[in-house]
């Protein structure tokens, strides 16, 4: 960690502020100064934090790193205090805390919109909008939307999913806010969801996901890092985020990949969250510089 830190005050007038003056959350939404989504060096470093809404609170080996709201929030303050991160990516709860820290100023703050399916659940491929939607989004000052859409063959409630990420995709146009989606393949194995992070597969979901919608022209992609990129990034001509995930305990080869994946044409920037959240030395300030130089080496 870094000297950047919350201390014990702050969280107390964060607990007082909810409870006692709720209208707080968006006089504080409000009154953040604003930025342009894309500028200078045209490239976005987010950090990611929408992970505990979807059920998902491990962090490599540690099933429950996330639980503990203060310490992420603590994190996200290490985090967000680098000049070379653009903005944040969250659900309602986790933007409305960091509002109310005052800790958006002059950042992109992106909206995480569907989390219905939970890590783990019989109904995991259910990813109906229960985050932000558009209409809120654009009330609360909100930069950019993101939409998981994981696509399963063999279930039929990919139907729904892919109808709702097109109104979506529609709506987030007609606002001209933009809008990320972050496309699977996914199949069921074992009672649970496994993502197909072959490059043909990554081919094929941003074809389907490319499509959804009235209209691309505020769509981006979230894409992961796998075995040949730049077939994976001629696949699209859409602005692209990588999508950073966890190391997997190797965190020199994730950053070496990344690097190498942030030369390719139509890759504009990294979103990445645990991985830099909880790295395995404990070192939020470290990770998120290294990362940070990645994506903007001008620092």
């Amino acid at each position: 960690m870094s000297a950047v830190a919350l201390d014990a005050l702050e969280f107390d007038t964060l607990r007082a502020l909810r409870a006692e003056r709720p209208v707080a959350v968006a006089e504080a939404l409000a009154r953040r100064s604003r930025r342009d989504v894309v500028r200078g060096d045209g490239r976005l470093f987010i950090v990611a934090a929408d992970h505990p809404a979807r059920g998902a609170l491990g962090v490599g080996d540690r099933g429950d790193a996330m639980a503990s709201r203060y310490l992420l929030l603590q994190r996200l303050a290490v985090a967000l205090s680098h000049p070379g991160v653009d903005g944040v990516l969250g659900t309602p709860d986790i933007i409305d805390d960091l509002a109310l820290l005052g800790l958006l100023d002059d950042k992109v703050v992106v909206g995480s919109m569907n989390r219905g399916g939970l890590r783990g659940s019989t109904f995991e491929m259910d990813d109906r909008f229960t985050g932000y939607d558009v209409p809120s989004m654009v009330r609360s000052g909100v930069d950019f939307a993101k939409v998981l859409l994981r696509v399963n063959h063999a279930d039929a409630g990919t139907a729904a999913t892919l109808e709702a990420a097109a109104q979506a995709v529609t709506a987030a146009a007609e606002a001209r806010m933009p809008i990320m989606l972050e496309p699977f393949l996914s199949r069921w194995v074992d009672g649970r969801i496994v993502n197909d992070l072959s490059t043909d597969a990554v081919v094929l979901s941003i074809a389907i996901a490319a499509g959804l919608g009235v209209s691309s022209a505020y769509t981006w992609m979230k894409l992961p890092v796998v075995p040949d990129m730049e077939r994976v990034m001629a696949a699209t001509t859409l602005p692209t985020l990588l999508l950073g995930g966890d190391t997997g305990g190797d965190p020199d080869e994730t950053f070496s990949s990344w690097e190498d994946a942030l030369t390719l044409p139509g890759v504009r920037g990294l979103t990445a969250g645990r991985a830099l959240l909880y790295p395995p030395d404990g070192d939020v300030a470290g990770a998120v510089d290294a990362a940070a130089r990645l994506v903007h080496p001008d620092l």
